[in-house]
């Protein structure tokens, strides 16, 4: 997994996994969560890549927009 930048300073947010049609975001409690296209949406998906990227607003993305729409709920 990258290391999530934390461009804010006070994100959940501390590992993320990019893939093709999917994301896994690592949050700070050790849980992992996988985000599909099937899931939570192309749209979001690919929003959701860009925000890692950027190392910033992934968590408040998630928490407003596709905050349940999971596709696995990993365990730490």
């Amino acid at each position: 997994m990258e290391h999530y930048a934390n461009r804010s300073g006070n994100s959940g947010v501390v590992a993320y996994e990019i893939g093709q049609d999917s994301i896994i975001v690592k949050f700070v409690d050790g849980w992992r969560y996988s985000y599909t296209y099937e899931s939570a949406g192309t749209d979001n998906v690919e929003r959701m890549k860009m925000l890692a990227a950027q190392g910033k607003g992934l968590s408040a993305f998630i928490s407003t927009t596709v905050r349940n729409d999971f596709a696995q709920k990993l365990p730490p």
